[in-house]
């Protein structure tokens, strides 16, 4: 009776296993191994991540920048012997900061080189793209270079943010504009899902102020993505006479923009987002940027008071790149510093699910003056947002 039962069991089993494969689309084999049946992404000796970023294009120093962060704390994490034994190892494809790159490149890192969990993507579009093969697979989709709320609500088990969003970001640019007695803003962003998620973010900040502030949207123009074609963007936002132009775009684009508008004579006050890639910005617009202000969500990367930077910044010098700092790499470097404490708390017998529960367990964990902050029913480690600046000199200060 009980051979029989068991029987009976197994072949449901099997049944309810081959109807999850059907519906995933993924080969047998991937799908097993996101399962939880000999995890997938980890041997005895390592654990595989995936990144799909843009190494290449007009937004590749932000990807680069990520994974050359990450890497630099992974190496250190490995140079110790790894993390019960098992040493990281990130494989990063481009994605050019095109959506279907990305969806093509997450694919390749689920079904062909297997890894543990998707770690570190770059932009908004992206992520928001290979949002369904992790909610699909059940795979772990930890700090995105994105602070777009699309992609932290509604709640997603799978996917962690260590960075605060733009809505703390403009949020906080609309109360310095209000603050510094500015009243009429305009907005120029990108026409894909950050630059919505970035005028969203105004528009409802706008809101939250006083009734009588004073503070008006007079201006809202889009931009293709990737370009240095301002022209309708700039007619329109200067037309409006703002007091503040709040820019929701890459470097390249807000660059183009910035020293079009100083040439036009424009003397009101730019204002950016950290994905804007605050140090390539620095050296596009160089000493003519001076005044213009960034929101940032990760400390100052030369700011050696912090310890996690004074770490961050004697790994650099150990690689032989002191010089080699940027906001965008100490942010891979956090994220990697978080991940690794999510996979000690998780345990020798590593499983995606253990490693969610054990990152949902990470509550005040202070990283070396960075605080994250988990639980099971928030997935968004830190709400940290300052202003920094560009001064005369064309560099990023506080």
């Amino acid at each position: 009776m009980g051979f029989r039962t068991g029987v009976k069991r197994r072949q449901m089993v099997g049944l309810l296993m081959a109807s999850a494969i059907a519906a995933s689309g993924l080969p047998a084999a991937a799908f097993a191994a996101n399962t939880g049946a000999g995890e997938t992404g980890v041997t005895a000796d390592a654990i595989v991540l995936g990144q799909s970023a843009a190494l290449t294009g007009s937004t590749a120093v932000l990807g680069k920048q990520m994974n050359a962060g990450a890497r630099l704390y992974f190496d250190h994490i490995n140079s110790q012997g790894g993390v019960f034994g098992r040493k990281i190892e990130l494989k990063a494809l481009d994605d050019m900061y095109e959506p279907d790159e990305a969806i093509r490149n997450t694919k390749k890192l689920i079904e062909e080189d297997r890894v543990f969990a998707l770690f570190g993507y770059v932009g908004t579009p992206t992520s928001q793209a290979v949002l369904p093969l992790v909610n699909q697979l059940r795979i772990p989709f930890f700090a995105p270079f994105t602070g777009a709320q699309s992609l932290r609500d509604p709640h997603n088990r799978y996917v962690f943010h260590v960075r605060a969003g733009y809505e703390e970001e403009t949020a906080a640019i609309v109360r310095q504009i209000h603050t510094t007695g500015l009243k009429r803003i305009a907005v120029v962003y990108n026409d894909d899902a950050y630059g919505r998620a970035g005028i969203s973010g105004i528009e409802h900040a706008i809101k939250a102020l006083p009734a009588n502030s004073g503070v008006t949207l007079v201006a809202q123009e889009s931009v293709i993505r990737n370009t240095v074609e301002i022209g309708d963007a700039m007619q329109t936002a200067m037309k409006a006479r703002p007091d503040a132009v709040v820019l929701i775009s890459a470097y390249r684009t807000v660059g183009a923009f910035v020293k079009e508008a100083l040439r036009r004579g424009y003397s009101g006050q730019f204002y950016n987002v950290s994905f804007v890639g605050t140090q390539a910005l620095a050296r596009e617009v160089g000493p003519q940027g001076s005044g213009v202000i960034i929101s940032q969500v990760m400390p100052h990367p030369g700011n050696a008071t912090l310890p996690v930077v004074r770490e961050y910044l004697r790994l650099l010098q150990a690689a032989g790149k002191p010089n080699e700092f940027d906001y965008a790499s100490i942010e891979g470097f956090i994220a990697a510093k978080a991940f690794v404490e999510g996979l000690r708390r998780a345990g020798r017998d590593l499983t995606r699910e253990r490693f969610v529960s054990a990152v949902e367990g990470m509550r005040n964990v202070d990283l070396g003056g960075f605080i994250v902050q988990f639980g099971p029913d928030s997935h968004v480690g830190s709400k940290f947002v300052e202003m920094t600046i560009i001064n005369s000199r064309g560099v990023v200060i506080r």
